[in-house]
């Protein structure tokens, strides 16, 4: 009999982290909600469980390293093991502070939650990871942290983006650190990937985007998922490869 899968997404209270969590527990995953707020933490919990889904809160601010552990602690106490990794939580910070006009504090904020974020939740949860025997980590990045997009001649389609060093640096800095855990962790047979869910509509965007949630899920579901035989270090859409 195959064991069900334990799944951790973080930042799944709304939007693209709860269309993960609904999506995998619709796969037969075990789903671990990480959300900071506890009261939309259980209104999405109660929202997916009535479903009939394996879902359940666990109480996880990335910036916190006392919740982390005590979500580290709370996994391996329920359950021994996690299978799978989503990384979603994020941030854009203000959008409005271009290159050269300061704001460092605004960019180290937006790093803080998108990156050194996923960094300790990572190791926080490897232990747990290393004892799968599918373990599977998934960040959720975005192809404007593309550096083959932001140096197109032309702009190309980040060409209407003002330069920026919060958000999109801070994913291609989240891409740099997958292709290092990548590295890290193959031996473990631990696969490591990054997914860009394009332009969804979510609250990070005031729901301009033109992809539902549901949408903008799959190619992170996919790679959380993915046998065996699944890429590692890789940075993918629904389209495919996304140049780093």
């Amino acid at each position: 009999m195959t064991e069900t899968k334990i799944a951790l997404v973080t930042g799944a209270n709304k939007g693209i982290g709860f269309a993960i969590a609904e999506q995998l527990a619709a796969q037969g995953v075990t789903v671990l909600l990480g959300a900071r707020d506890a009261t939309r933490r259980e209104d999405a919990v109660a929202k997916l469980g009535a479903s009939g889904a394996s879902v359940s809160g666990i109480a996880l601010d990335v910036t916190d390293p006392a919740t982390i552990a005590a979500a580290a602690a709370e996994v391996e106490s329920r359950f021994g093991r996690l299978d799978i990794l989503v990384n979603n939580a994020g941030i854009t910070g203000d959008l409005s502070q271009e290159a050269g006009a300061g704001g460092l504090a605004e960019v180290r904020r937006v790093f803080d939650v998108n990156v050194f974020g996923v960094m300790a939740v990572t190791d926080a949860m490897l232990p747990l990871l290393r004892r799968s025997p599918a373990g599977r980590i998934v960040n959720v990045s975005s192809s404007v942290g593309s550096l083959a997009d932001m140096t197109a001649p032309d702009g190309g389609y980040l060409a209407d983006m003002p330069a920026m060093l919060g958000y999109p640096v801070s994913k291609t800095a989240l891409n740099a650190v997958t292709a290092q855990y990548a590295k890290h962790l193959r031996k473990n047979g631990i696969l490591v990937n990054a997914v860009c869910p394009g332009y969804t509509a979510t609250d990070l965007n005031n729901f301009a985007g033109t992809r539902t949630a549901a949408e903008g899920a799959a190619i992170a579901v996919r790679l959380a998922t993915v046998g065996a035989d699944g890429p590692t270090a890789g940075f993918f859409a629904d389209e495919g490869p996304v140049a780093w």
